[in-house]
């Protein structure tokens, strides 16, 4: 069965959970961004990675604007399930921004990357980095390979929202270029589910869109209100 979970931010507890703890051997649970366990190469965060590596369950990710991109720059990509992914070790991998993935026998459009509120008290390379936001050669690439899948999916995940955020919470709300350019997705493409992560709440938004932080929700059941 495939779950997914919200952002992380290099906290192991959330592997450590009850909820964790009821995934089975083959299983795969994907992180909907700010995974933050690539962050400072130091030896404690490599005996974390390893464990996490060796759990009887697949760890995928997409990457959100707490990554360490220089880290993540030097990792081979290779091909798997029909889309790119970066293997981190073992059972742990980076899937990357608009590919689209076949597990279980679904197809997953995914697409990661973000603009963090934080940007202006953080430091280029140190703690801020440019790859956080999706450039314009990848948000092209993402429609290209949805189009040959004929503008329909399975599942949508993301770590940004689509749209506007005051189509779902009735206020204003930041809207950047990625959040645009997801709204576009969300109207061309046909899909049962869509989930994000960055909003750091547990809360369907609408019938097919859903927001997920702290909980381990399968794909196949909506998140709670």
């Amino acid at each position: 069965m495939v779950y997914v979970t919200g952002d992380t931010h290099g906290d192991f507890s959330r592997f450590k959970s009850r909820a964790a703890r009821r995934l089975r051997r083959g299983d795969t649970l994907i992180v909907l961004g700010d995974f933050g366990f690539i962050w400072d190469g130091s030896k404690k965060e490599k005996r974390i990675l390893k464990k996490l590596s060796k759990k009887k369950y697949n760890i995928l990710f997409l990457d959100g604007p707490h990554e360490n991109y220089d880290m993540l720059r030097n990792i081979p990509i290779s091909e798997w399930n029909g889309g790119r992914v970066q293997v981190i070790e073992g059972n742990l991998m980076h899937l990357l921004r608009g590919e689209i993935y076949n597990i279980e026998n679904e197809s997953y459009f995914v697409f990661g990357g973000g603009e963090c509120a934080d940007r202006d008290m953080r430091d280029e390379a140190d703690t801020w980095w440019e790859e956080e936001m999706p450039s314009a050669e990848q948000m092209q690439y993402g429609r290209m390979r949805l189009k040959e899948h004929g503008n329909k999916v399975d599942y949508i995940l993301t770590h940004e929202y689509p749209g506007r955020g005051a189509d779902f919470f009735g206020t204003s709300s930041r809207q950047n270029g990625l959040n645009a350019y997801l709204g576009l997705i969300a109207s061309e493409v046909e899909y049962k589910r869509w989930y994000v992560g960055s909003l750091h709440i547990d809360r369907s938004l609408s019938k097919r869109l859903h927001a997920v932080f702290q909980q381990i929700c399968p794909v196949n059941a909506v998140a709670d209100k």
